[in-house]
């Protein structure tokens, strides 16, 4: 690859390169049948997170089911309750189609702001090396040192959780991994011709990083960004699962430990299974689509499996 200079034609070229060769690549994901499954999925979990609050027969929250007088407390799917009541009469349809939006807040803005905080230090420390190189990789070190679970308890103690609270929780978390390989990655595309050749043409280094390395190794910033979407989604129904979740807002998560906590979890299958099933789907989803692209990232995988 050659260096280019920044200017508008330039630019809109690249523009175009650069949408060609994504949709190329979508195009080759795509000829991969578990990947189409894996994206159906993502394509039904975006939907439900978008638009499940709307179709949710009943308020999740402050509707409570009655029959006959009585509270419907932990009915089994039927007529009036699709997929079954709570032990608070709570209807279960309602609180899967509403808790996927934070679900889905929680896994996409956490896995993006993961990818890109990852992206960023693995960036500067592979390119520039030297001090800067030590000093984020000593606190990625760190980072790796620090206990996910343990940590993100002690400071959600101390405030009250929110979904985009968790969210940053998880990002200042879970970026170690993306900064480590992307800086492998970076310090290999440094001493390649073309970057050596855009410095010695008067490229600073800003331009040069942004330029002429990052587009050589955003492949790799992808698939671990799409790989944090899946962390960051489990990550999230295990702080809710541990009763450190939004507690104004029903997530899958947070079914989970109110189904725990009613001493109910052995035995109302219906309110276990949703969310359950929704995040083991939408994680697998996320894997199988990633795996593909995985392929195309690192060829030597296709070598392997040939």
């Amino acid at each position: 690859m050659s260096g280019y200079s920044f200017d508008t034609e330039t630019a809109k070229e690249r523009l175009r390169s650069e949408l060609g060769r994504a949709g190329r690549t979508l195009r080759f994901v795509l000829q991969d049948n578990a990947a189409k499954a894996g994206f159906a999925v993502i394509v039904a979990f975006g939907f439900l997170g978008v638009f499940g609050p709307y179709l949710a027969p009943y308020h999740p929250i402050e509707d409570t089911l009655q029959q006959g007088g009585s509270m419907m407390r932990l009915q089994s799917p039927g007529g009036k309750a699709l997929l079954g009541t709570t032990s608070f009469g709570k209807d279960v349809l309602s609180q899967f189609l509403a808790g996927a939006r934070p679900t889905l807040i929680v896994g996409l803005f956490g896995g993006v702001g993961t990818g890109i905080l990852g992206f960023l230090v693995g960036l500067t420390s592979g390119y520039f090396g030297g001090r800067v190189d030590e000093f984020l990789m000593r606190l990625t070190d760190l980072t790796f040192a620090l206990p996910f679970l343990p940590m993100a308890l002690v400071i959600l103690s101390f405030v009250t959780p929110s979904v985009w609270l968790i969210t940053a929780v998880l990002v200042v978390f879970l970026w170690k991994m993306p900064a480590r390989v992307i800086r492998s990655e970076v310090m290999t595309v440094k001493e390649r011709t073309f970057v050596k050749s855009a410095r010695a043409r008067g490229a600073g280094h800003t331009r040069t990083m942004f330029l002429h390395v990052a587009p050589n190794v955003l492949g790799i910033g992808f698939l671990y960004t799409a790989y944090a979407v899946g962390w960051s989604i489990v990550a999230g129904a295990s702080l809710a699962f541990l009763g450190f979740g939004d507690p104004t807002t029903t997530s899958w998560g947070r079914m989970l430990q109110q189904v725990f906590r009613s001493g109910a979890i052995r035995t109302a299958w219906w309110w276990v299974l949703p969310p359950a099933v929704g995040i083991g789907a939408v994680t697998t989803g996320v894997f199988l689509v990633g795996r593909a692209f995985e392929e195309i990232v690192n060829p030597d995988l296709q070598t392997e499996q040939e």
